[in-house]
């Protein structure tokens, strides 16, 4: 008995209930021959009961089913050790975590044998411990079960208020929803604050903000941390700016504002209704495939297109590579913020426009475009923020090297590529190296958040003038 089973059990308990409570209810709701009267005295809906009769039912049960996935493995495990003897039990917390995991592998069917003979003892222990617990959870959870759902149905009346009891513990777990996520963002924040400052007591923040050497991996003494010079960002932030806001806004920003200026102005409604959706798909591909793309196409042409013009120290790994895919991933966000900025102007003033004489050209590039400005820039300000926070492409086609560098052929990094490469692997979190990750997330977040805040300002203040 697994608890995958022990929840569908759970939750077929519920349904039955359900079908109970709305059965009960609508034999009073509109009885065979009721007067008005009578009709206006049933407050709730059948399936308003039906759904409170469901919550007693579920919600202490599935509590409970919760609860003990918490602690089930904790459980089992400590029924298994107890078996073994206590001269052949592992001494050390990393042998008692790998005969655990041997003892569940043998248990559950991953592995045929065990190496050590007291772990397919173990396992026997193990596996019959594990289902006589999920059993007894069984019949705890149906016995609350039955038990909220009998005590719901007694309830179910034609003068009870169900649906504001239902609608009171939906609005409930909508706050709940609502405090998870702020709680999260304030954890991450918190996070990223706290890690950060650690680092910023090894490494001066000056050094850190404009220090032009990157180099974590240096092995230094303790009392090298603060004077190496090793954790200079700026290569970072010019390869993120490089890359993300200058070589991908050059490909983005002229080919999504044509795209929007054709499907808005040019295109048939039959060519716009085909074209626009595909279109939109560029932003449904994984950025991996992106990568590969970047890596395997663009780096290569780029790299032939170097060495063809004179270059000969260009690398297969390059910032115009990455820049040139990122800024075609990015292209729909340009698209259809520029687009939903065109078709918001008010038609009044495309007609006066063409009414004066003005060609559709002139129209769009003296009327529609300033017109739209503030939309189309709040959307190009979304897109940079998305792009500076690209990982994969970055990774796969630009390279690892913190080149402080103008040229386009060259290799550079990113704050997320190093993030993610000083966060790979086994760590410690109690080195310079391994927070200086936190240290440029904190950088990341902070100018992602403003560059948002100004976005979606500019966008606000634009819809204000023509709503």
């Amino acid at each position: 008995m697994t608890l995958s089973a022990i929840t569908l059990i759970v939750l077929g308990l519920g349904i039955i209930a359900y079908f109970t409570a709305r059965a009960r209810a609508s034999a009073f709701a509109a009885p065979k021959g009721a007067g008005a009267r009578d009709i206006g005295a049933v407050h709730s809906r059948p399936n308003q009961h039906g759904w409170f009769v469901v919550l007693w039912a579920l919600v202490p049960a599935l509590l409970l089913v919760a609860t003990w996935s918490v602690v089930d493995q904790n459980i089992i495990d400590a029924q298994a050790l107890d078996s073994v003897p206590a001269a052949q039990r592992p001494a050390t917390n990393l042998d008692r975590q790998a005969f655990l995991n041997e003892v569940r592998g043998v248990a559950t069917g991953e592995m045929q044998a065990a190496f050590d003979p007291n772990a397919e003892r173990a396992a026997m222990v193990w596996r019959s411990a594990r289902n006589s617990l999920n059993l007894m959870v069984l019949g705890l959870a149906a016995a609350l079960a039955l038990a909220g759902g009998a005590y719901a149905l007694t309830r179910v009346r034609p003068d009870f208020r169900a649906r504001p009891r239902v609608e009171r513990f939906v609005m409930g777990m909508l706050v709940l929803a609502s405090l998870v996520a702020i709680a999260t963002t304030i954890g991450i924040v918190g996070s990223l604050i706290f890690e950060s400052w650690r680092f910023f007591t090894m490494v001066s923040p000056i050094e850190f903000l404009t220090g032009t050497t990157w180099s974590p991996q240096t092995a230094m003494r303790a009392d090298q941390v603060g004077s190496s010079g090793a954790f200079g960002a700026v290569p970072l932030f010019w390869g993120t700016i490089f890359i993300g806001a200058i070589i991908a806004m050059i490909v983005a920003i002229p080919l999504g504002l044509m795209s929007a200026i054709y499907l808005t102005q040019y295109a048939k409604p039959a060519t716009r209704k085909t074209m626009k959706p595909l279109l939109e798909v560029l932003a449904g591909v994984p950025t991996v495939v992106y990568g590969y793309f970047a890596a395997l196409t663009v780096a290569p042409a780029v790299r032939d297109f170097a060495l063809s013009i004179g270059i000969e120290n260009a690398s297969s790994e390059s910032a115009l590579a990455a820049g040139l895919v990122m800024g075609i991933m990015i292209i729909p966000f340009v698209s259809s913020m520029a687009d939903d900025a065109i078709n918001a102007v008010p038609q009044a003033m495309r007609d006066g426009s063409l009414a004066m004489g003005a060609t559709t050209s002139e129209t769009i590039r003296r009327v529609l475009i300033p017109a739209a400005l503030p939309g189309i820039v709040g959307g190009v300000l979304l897109a940079v923020s998305r792009a500076i926070g690209e990982t994969m492409i970055v990774v796969m086609a630009a390279g690892l090297a913190a080149n402080l560098t103008a040229n386009p052929f060259s290799s550079v990094t990113t704050v997320t590529t190093q993030i993610v490469q000083l966060l790979t692997g086994d760590q410690e979190f109690d080195s310079a190296k391994t927070l200086s990750a936190f240290a440029l997330g904190l950088v990341l977040f902070v100018v992602t958040l403003i560059l948002n805040i100004y976005a979606l300002r500019v966008v606000k203040r634009y819809r204000e003038a023509y709503e």
